[in-house]
């Protein structure tokens, strides 16, 4: 049985202050969480802060983006060693703003993928399609060629160091909701489309929604063959709301 895997994605929110009092919430009720690996991705700047009150705990942490670069004239960018020196463990590569906002195509993300595995960091791979993509039945064709661009360039083997996040583009912060049967098809979808390449990574191959997870919904999604946690946004900010989902797991 795959474990259940539970990462907030803190996006670009926080304080020193405000992290610490979500840090110690969560903490205080993690002794709840039974079966559920937990991560918290925080922006770049509160990695020594996180690393430190996170030390020695069953937690983990990662970053929420990473440089394709080594080193170098890069103004703005991290690389992957640097989030070496705070004992990342994860770190998510092509988010659907990242996508979006930011220009990186598939062939970034998958050289973004090639970077983290090579500085032992282990990539929480999104993918996931928009809601003119949905409407004009496209939904398996986009998240097919999102993850055919990291096999071609890293082999499929490299998808058993990684994860896979399930973003529905369409249902993230617009009012809308992917029901549970609609993110489970699409998760057998991706499962099944690695198997057929590799069945017995398939099987082992974690696979989580990011379709805006709640308290009120985690359980039914989680409850489905497929879907083994969750990347969570707003809901990871509330410690309450967290512990509550990953409870769910």
């Amino acid at each position: 049985m795959r474990q259940k895997l539970v990462a907030g994605n803190w996006k670009m929110n926080g304080s020193a202050a405000s992290i610490q009092t979500l840090l110690d919430g969560i903490q205080a009720g993690l002794a709840s969480v039974k079966n559920a690996e937990v991560v918290v991705c925080p922006p770049f700047v509160y990695l020594a802060q996180v690393a430190q009150a996170l030390a020695g705990t069953s937690m983990a942490w990662g970053a929420q983006n990473l440089s394709k670069e080594a080193l170098g004239a890069f103004t703005g960018e991290i690389a992957a060693q640097m989030l070496n020196d705070f004992q990342c463990k994860y770190v998510i590569i092509g988010h659907s703003e990242r996508r979006s906002f930011y220009g990186e195509t598939d062939q970034i993300v998958a050289e973004k993928y090639a970077t983290a595995l090579k500085h032992g960091l282990k990539p929480i791979l999104c993918v996931g399609e928009l809601l003119s993509e949905r409407e004009a039945d496209q939904t398996e064709a986009v998240i097919a060629r999102q993850l055919d661009a990291v096999i071609a360039l890293n082999g499929i083997d490299a998808l058993n160091q990684g994860v896979i996040a399930y973003e529905p583009v369409w249902a993230i912060g617009t009012g809308k909701t992917a029901s549970p049967e609609q993110a489970q098809a699409v998760h057998a979808f991706i499962r099944s489309r690695i198997a057929a390449q590799a069945p017995d990574l398939a099987q082992k191959l974690q696979i989580l929604y990011g379709g805006s997870m709640k308290p009120d919904n985690a359980a039914e999604l989680m409850a489905m063959p497929d879907i083994d946690g969750g990347l969570i946004g707003g809901a990871a900010l509330k410690a309450a709301d967290f512990l509550a989902i990953c409870q769910a797991a």
